[in-house]
């Protein structure tokens, strides 16, 4: 039986019940778990299609069967369940006092970068300190109070943070086992129109988050070789390297800005050990990351058709409505919103 077309009040309804549900996922900080729910989606899928491949290949037939499909599917499910529980166990393993005493590691990092804007004048070299402002030393103590008091706030947190990590593997739990989910023959009006704009939701997703997801990964694994391996052979070894790894790879997973603050963050640290330290982290930073403003530039906003001053936007008011939540998810709400725009033909 043919499914029925779908009336204005059936699309307008499932237009407000998607704003809906993404509202309620900023009010009550669901973000990371409808993030991994996308994220185990797409995997699931792209593992079953190269598990699919695979199996045909070794069977010598021109495709998958639909049976051979079915179990690359539970085995993709499976692989993308069992994978972090792994990675989770050999880092508690490993490195346990790191994972566990992570926020108060970061607590002090921020305390660090306090003592160091406020000592920024005797860090400097005599000729150069002297030519600084009189209102240099109010900036500074502004700036110092304000990474005191974020230091404060991140030691009211405690270890919760492992709460968000268990959360987080649910909503991978959840988007794994959506992608094995049989569908049925025929939806209803509402229901096909749901899928519609999941389906567009996904494709935002996948062309904004995981392209960015890449690109922090490359940035933090140059500059885990810059911090590592560099600077050490320089004898300008930073300290809290660990931190301002992981830190890295976060920060970069937040397009534009993401890469402004990590400068800022691993320049004061390398000025904590010498003006020249400094001086070598800002120029590599600056290196890399106008490599990957020129990636972003290039794929993410020629895919989603989003300019650098929409992102900067959307951004901006984002964070000052949902605060740091709303810098992750601008980018990717924005360029859902502008696929469901070009689909009505409005833009």
């Amino acid at each position: 039986m043919p499914a029925r077309p779908a009336t204005r009040g059936v699309v307008i309804a499932s237009y407000l019940l998607m704003a809906g549900v993404l509202l309620l996922v900023m009010w009550r900080g669901l973000l990371p778990g409808l993030l991994c729910v996308c994220l185990g989606f797409l995997l699931t899928r792209a593992l079953t299609r190269w598990f699919g491949a695979l199996a045909a290949r070794a069977l010598r037939q021109p495709s998958a069967t639909p049976r051979t499909l079915h179990l690359a599917q539970i085995a993709a499910a499976a692989l993308v369940m069992l994978l972090p529980l792994v990675l989770l166990g050999v880092g508690l393993t490993h490195s346990r006092g790191y994972l566990v005493a992570a926020p108060h590691q970061y607590q002090e990092l921020l305390n660090y970068m306090a003592r160091t804007v406020l000592e920024l004048r005797l860090k400097l070299p005599p000729d150069m300190a002297s030519h600084l402002p009189d209102g240099a030393v109010e900036l500074q103590r502004v700036i110092a109070n304000y990474l005191g008091a974020k230091a404060g706030a991140l030691a009211m947190a405690g270890r919760a943070w492992l709460a968000g990590v268990l959360f987080a593997y649910v909503g991978l739990l959840i988007g794994s086992l959506a992608a094995v989910r049989p569908l049925g023959s025929a939806l209803g009006p509402l229901a096909d129109q749901l899928r519609l704009r999941i389906t567009l939701f996904g494709e935002a997703f996948r062309q904004i988050v995981a392209a960015q997801f890449w690109i922090a990964a490359f940035n933090t694994l140059l500059t885990a070789l810059f911090l590592l391996f560099v600077l050490p052979l320089w004898g300008m070894e930073l300290p809290y390297t660990p931190v301002l790894i992981t830190f890295t790879f976060v920060a970069g997973l937040v397009p534009i800005v993401g890469n402004l603050v990590c400068n800022v963050v691993l320049t004061i640290v390398g000025l904590s050990v010498s003006p020249l330290a400094a001086a070598a982290c800002l120029g590599f930073l600056i290196l890399i990351h106008k490599a990957e403003y020129v990636i972003n530039a290039k794929v993410v906003g020629r895919r989603t058709q989003m300019g650098v001053w929409e992102l900067l936007s959307v951004m901006f008011v984002a964070e000052a409505v949902f605060g740091p939540a709303g810098l992750v998810a601008a980018p990717l709400f924005y360029a859902y919103l502008k696929k469901e725009l070009v689909a009505t033909r409005l833009v």
